[in-house]
């Protein structure tokens, strides 16, 4: 194998995990766990006069629960079907 070829393969090889790491839904899910973990905290012991104004909703409770689900269904998606490396180019031949 050329030295040529084994840089190429090297540097496919590095294009998918580049690929890999700077997916969206890593990002949008890392997110949504992170801000629905605080919510969540925030909603777990409500002090009275926040339970009055949303009329007597848990709303930072359910918000974060909310949160946490989406940013937990991004991850599982992003482990199911991981971000593939763009394909090369296929370059024509000319035909003489």
């Amino acid at each position: 194998m050329s030295d040529l070829h084994k840089e190429v393969s090297e540097l496919e090889r590095k294009s998918a995990t580049a690929a890999r790491l700077f997916d969206i839904r890593r990002i949008i899910g890392g997110l949504f766990v992170v801000y629905g973990v605080i919510v969540t905290i925030a909603g777990i012991s409500p002090s009275d006069a926040d339970l009055k104004k949303a009329e007597g909703v848990h709303i930072n409770l359910w918000t974060g629960l909310a949160m946490l689900t989406l940013g937990l269904f991004f991850l599982i998606w992003m482990k199911l079907r991981p971000a593939e490396a763009p394909a090369a180019p296929v370059e024509e031949t000319e035909a003489d």
